[in-house]
């Protein structure tokens, strides 16, 4: 089983008096290392280990033999409900135990998230790359935490066979959070880890030429509309349209955005992940049909609707038509932020796409991270002024 060269002391989190069962795991097999004993884990352990299989299938608090490693206290209430947290704890140990079973080190990891975990196993070549991103995305659209852990509980076992561990504090975390607000933080955590491997370790680095550090280039630089996939491909990105970015588990294998990893670990939002996501939404709409790349360098926002306008003044509605896409290029410019930026390009893009004009997409992506940057006060300026001229002169020039 392929291990780190350290791994981290366990100690409680904050407001618990012992470890979680798993973190004790992994203290007691560690303990035997350091005392120069046969790597292995204690009786108790093996012993729990076989009780938190049993629990595989069943309801939280119906498996006696399971009582005692529960780390999370149940409080007599009056309530038949047992809390939310318990469920996650016992639907994290079943989950323990089948990781651990057969393997002769600790499962738990820390720092190793599900989406690292899917890259580490996809990297393994244990499973193609379509079939770990198909199991992947298939546990980030669960709708509810029974049907989440269905899909972890075949996951996991693949997991076991590669070698690969997983932080299973941050997954009880993670499981807690699953039916409640924070769903879409833990996606877009999944997300990001799966998609940019970070800062890849030397050893790594050797045995995988991709992982050298390099930017991958954008989904739209790379597209080819003859592919077999093509289609497939721009709907998944299409279904992100209005969706909180990172968030879309379909939409994760196109996604080149890279952060630092204690931002990706913890699901952040930032500037460049939405930019991004809105730029390969926009894209997909702009491209659909076209059997040629509609990311065309140089051509900015301005551009492209001059070369609308252009088209229109040939129509039968002549000047009423110019005007009226001038006026809406207008309401363009004037866009506050980057939300209301991106609805007016989202607007646009069903009439590029029917023109068959293209759009510079790598621009576009600029504009969008900085329309509204407060380091940047002058950058939504410089973009109207340039836009605003290459209109104008799109229009104006001789056809």
């Amino acid at each position: 089983m392929t291990t780190t060269s350290s791994t981290p002391i366990v100690t409680p989190s904050a407001g618990r008096s012992r470890p979680f069962f798993w973190e004790e795991a992994a203290d007691d097999w560690r303990s035997a290392c350091e005392e120069g004993r046969r790597p292995e884990f204690s009786e108790y352990v093996a012993r729990s280990l076989r009780a938190l299989r049993e629990g595989v299938g069943r309801e939280a608090g119906t498996v006696p033999a399971m009582r005692s490693v529960h780390r999370v206290p149940l409080r007599d209430d009056g309530s038949d409900r047992l809390p939310d947290r318990y469920i996650a704890e016992h639907c994290t140990l079943t989950l323990f135990g089948l990781h651990q079973h057969t393997a002769s080190e600790p499962a738990h990891r820390p720092g190793v998230g599900l989406g690292t975990a899917c890259l580490v196993l996809r990297r393994s070549e244990a499973l193609t790359e379509a079939a770990v991103e198909r199991r992947l995305i298939a546990a980030a659209t669960a709708q509810d935490l029974h049907e989440l852990v269905q899909h972890l509980q075949r996951l996991v076992p693949l997991l076991q066979q590669a070698g690969v561990g997983l932080d299973y504090t941050r997954l009880f975390h993670e499981l807690t959070a699953w039916d409640g607000p924070d769903r879409n933080r833990v996606l877009r955590a999944w997300g990001l880890q799966y998609t940019d491997p970070g800062t890849p370790d030397p050893t790594e680095a050797e045995a995988d030429e991709d992982t050298d550090g390099r930017e991958r280039a954008p989904y739209w630089v790379t597209f080819e509309p003859g592919s077999p996939d093509a289609g497939a491909e721009l709907a998944a990105l299409r279904s992100g349209t209005g969706r909180e970015p990172g968030t879309v588990a379909s939409m994760w294998p196109f996604h080149r955005t890279r952060m630092a990893s204690e931002w990706r670990n913890k699901g952040s939002l930032t500037r460049d992940l939405a930019a991004e996501h809105t730029a390969l939404t926009l894209f997909a709409r702009h491209q659909q049909t076209h059997d040629r790349r509609m990311h065309v360098t140089g051509n900015s926002p301005g551009t492209a609707v001059g070369l609308l306008a252009r088209k229109a003044a040939t129509d039968s509605e002549g000047k009423a038509a110019t005007a009226a896409l001038e006026r809406r290029f207008g309401h363009l410019l004037t866009s506050a932020d980057a939300d209301e930026l991106a609805m007016h390009l989202r607007s646009f893009a069903p009439l590029l796409n029917r023109a068959a004009v293209g759009l510079d997409y790598n621009l576009l992506r600029t504009a969008l991270r900085t329309w509204d940057d407060p380091r940047r006060p002058h950058a939504a300026g410089r973009f109207r002024q340039r836009w605003d001229r290459d209109f104008h002169t799109t229009v104006t020039a001789s056809s």
